[in-house]
């Protein structure tokens, strides 16, 4: 008798671990919008969200609306639709989403904008990014320091290059870029032959690098035919991929015309091998596992009626308020430091780049 007393409580217990164990697991689902997989940046997102939810126990509907506006609304009115109780968006254009989260709003879902901020609408909750600002001091920083602005070298010729004008962060990236180059520029030490200078003028659709490309080739046919360009502010790799092409087809990198100084932004693999060839000069690495973890913090905590912590919440207004915002701090990468920051810290295998 006390043997099938003994089995009988082992079996109980069991199948109640059993239950909590399944309970644990059977969290809400959260849907998770990202733009595109055109960029290895946003594949990164994506995989490093679905990976720090799972294991913390949430369902994950995970979408890519290839930068197709209607696609994504299409997206995200299915995961109000299946019942997703958190929505983490990565918009393709923040300006376009304001009748849908009033839908989620309506249904108590709390919305999270990831990394680029979602404009024009109350109804976003917190904002997880990186302090963009500082993305674009850095780029221009790297610039200043391989000319030596600060020794008083110059004059050198730059070019300027803008992000998406339907991204926030392109502003920003701007902004910060030109709060180091224009002093330079307003004394004479930076020229832009091309006088092609503010977001209006500079930015580039959809990040796209053939339209960077394109735009690098016209610049160097109507204002570099007699000299010699030393630098392009680039926000992103994948423009600079494309800058750099133009670059190399007028014979930069070869003979007696050195490679002009290009930045980037995401530290994505070609252009850390491009880095490496001694063709893109710096880039800025944002760990998109950091975001992730912290992203889903403000998951937990929302779902938990706990306080989502927040870092910032002065910056980042959208038009219609001012979004509760953590910032990460990013951090340049060139030759001297790549290694240390994407192989050491295991977000590359040295083997990607044999």
């Amino acid at each position: 008798m006390n043997f099938l007393r003994t089995t009988l409580s082992a079996v109980a217990l069991a199948a109640f671990a059993f239950a909590g164990s399944a309970v644990a697991q059977n969290k809400p689902t959260v849907g998770v919008a990202m733009p595109t997989k055109a960029s290895a940046r946003w594949i990164a997102d994506g995989d490093n969200m679905v990976k720090v939810l799972k294991e913390r126990g949430y369902g994950t509907d995970l979408q890519y609306a290839e930068d197709d506006i209607p696609n994504q609304l299409s997206q995200i009115e299915n995961m109000v639709t299946k019942g997703a109780k958190v929505l983490v968006i990565a918009s393709i254009d923040g300006t376009t989403l304001s009748d849908v989260l009033a839908q989620a709003k309506a249904k108590g879902i709390t919305i999270i904008a990831y990394d680029r901020l979602i404009r024009d609408t109350p109804n976003v909750d917190y904002y997880a990014t990186f302090d963009n600002f500082q993305v674009g001091v850095l780029q221009a920083q790297s610039i200043e320091t391989a000319l030596k602005l600060k020794e008083g070298k110059g004059p050198f010729n730059i070019e300027l290059f803008g992000g998406s004008p339907d991204d926030n962060n392109a502003y920003f990236f701007y902004d910060g870029a030109m709060s180091v180059l224009k002093p330079y520029i307003d004394s004479g030490k930076l020229v832009v032959a091309s006088g092609q200078t503010g977001m209006n003028k500079v930015s580039t659709l959809r990040w796209d690098g053939a339209t960077a490309q394109a735009r690098m080739d016209n610049l160097l046919s109507a204002f570099y035919t007699n000299k010699k360009l030393s630098a392009v502010l680039s926000p992103y790799d994948g423009l600079s991929i494309g800058i750099l092409s133009s670059l190399k087809g007028v014979g930069y990198g070869s003979g007696d015309m050195p490679m002009p100084i290009v930045t980037g932004q995401d530290a994505e693999v070609a252009s850390i091998k491009s880095m490496l060839r001694g063709e893109q000069y710096s880039t800025i690495f944002k760990d998109t596992r950091d975001l992730a973890k912290v992203t889903a913090d403000m998951v937990d905590a929302t779902l938990s009626g706990k306080t989502v912590e927040v870092n910032d919440t002065k910056t980042y207004n959208n038009g219609r308020k001012i979004v509760p915002s953590y910032l990460l701090k990013p951090v340049a990468v060139d030759k001297s430091n790549w290694e240390k920051l994407l192989l050491d810290s295991g977000y590359y295998k040295k083997a990607q780049f044999n």
